[in-house]
């Protein structure tokens, strides 16, 4: 299969695997070569065309070059609302504090100091496969699903520094705020809080990146991707939510009778074949493995069904494991093309029994006008000359 390059149309731009400030590979030694091959170009694309590029932009994963279930750092996608901020770590500092009763100010190598855990689950930006909520879909899986990726996350249980401060019985909900000029922030109800979140600051065995939140970030489990917040400072322990600019003009769901939905934090079971996908092209009628990533902000993935044929049928695919709950899964499903138009799709299905819908069932009930928690099913269009493309389009 081959495809067209997905990288920025400006040349000059640099990439998060591929810095000009490395220096070059013709002037390291062998052993110090630690970027990749120069055969190999996967890259994210970089979302620049907004009012303001330079203070609110995006990238996004390739996820048709990547393999098994962890996202490299310098492929994982990001989001930033007002740029990325430089912070040395040695004046950086982490406050708690409103309804508890022992206020606390911690310095990054205090927070690195308490007991920690790693953990590996996915992240997704709510208005990933925002272009296919009205049929009209990009013919290209990483700008149009590129907004989701997959990594190991260390850092201290959030559970841990609010029982240090002693939460007052009136304090429900946290309001998290980053480090950013713009000072992101997100409410987040207690009961998450001392459940599975986070204060991270590895990423896959390294720290982590600048653009992911350096010197660290809140990680919430299976919630939509801008709560997470980074380049954490603030943390407000709160008798209900703040009703911030994030939570109210931002991030909702815009229903059909003029209604918006809020607080809509789980990211619901959803699945997409990476390989083939749309840019693509097979070379011919014969046998091609099929696949691609699953995951729920709910638990584990427990199947993932196939389509050939458009949803008239399907088949089960194989789950490679491990099979971890709030991370990607990867499935694999063998397949033998005879040549003829083909409309492939995956189905998946978490640990509660809910099933990803198809794009019609969720437009039904929620309309065109939302940006955000697209699920549905896409489909892949393959062509008798073996082309493939976003078979969502009508």
């Amino acid at each position: 299969m081959r495809r067209p390059s997905c990288a920025s149309s400006n040349p000059t731009t640099p990439t998060a695997d591929r810095d000009p400030a490395d220096g070059s590979l013709d002037s390291a030694p062998p052993g110090a070569r630690h970027l990749r091959s120069r055969f190999e170009h996967a890259q994210r694309y970089f979302q620049t065309d907004t009012r303001a590029p330079l203070e609110e932009a995006s990238s996004r994963t390739p996820l048709h070059e990547t393999y098994g279930i962890i996202t490299p750092s310098s492929l994982h996608f990001e989001r930033h609302h007002s740029g990325v901020p430089e912070i040395d770590p040695t004046a950086h500092t982490l406050t708690i504090h409103g309804l508890v009763e022992r206020p606390l100010v911690l310095t990054v190598e205090e927070v690195k100091r308490l007991p920690s855990v790693s953990r590996i689950h996915f992240l997704e930006c709510s208005g990933n496969s925002g272009s296919e909520w009205r049929s009209s879909g990009v013919n290209d899986l990483q700008r149009a699903h590129g907004l989701t990726s997959c990594s190991e996350w260390t850092g201290v249980p959030l559970a841990l520094l609010l029982k240090e401060c002693g939460v007052k019985p009136e304090g429900t909900w946290i309001l998290a705020e980053g480090a950013d000029p713009g000072r992101h922030d997100r409410s987040i109800p207690m009961a998450k809080a001392l459940d599975d979140v986070l204060v991270a600051y590895g990423q896959n065995g390294e720290p982590i990146r600048p653009e992911q939140g350096y010197p660290f970030r809140l990680l919430v489990p299976g919630w939509e991707g801008n709560v997470n917040v980074k380049w954490l400072r603030r943390i407000k322990v709160l008798s209900e939510p703040a009703m911030s600019r994030e939570e109210t003009s931002k991030y909702t769901d815009l229903m059909p009778d003029g209604t918006a939905r809020q607080f809509t934090f789980y990211m619901e079971a959803k699945s997409l074949i990476t390989r083939p996908s749309a840019g693509d092209a097979l070379r011919g009628p014969g046998f091609y493995e099929v696949t691609g990533l699953a995951w729920s902000g709910r638990g584990a993935i427990a199947r993932v069904d196939i389509t050939t044929d458009g949803g008239q049928t399907w088949q089960a695919a194989d789950l490679q494991m491990p099979v971890l709950p709030k991370a990607h899964t990867r499935f694999r499903f063998k397949w033998t093309w005879d040549g003829r138009e083909a409309l492939i799709a995956s189905r998946a299905t978490d640990e509660t029994g809910y099933t990803q819908p198809p794009v019609s069932a969720l437009v039904e009930v929620r309309g065109v006008n939302s940006n955000y928690h697209n699920n549905g099913v896409q489909i892949w269009r393959i062509a008798p000359d073996g082309t493939v493309s976003n078979g969502n389009r009508v």
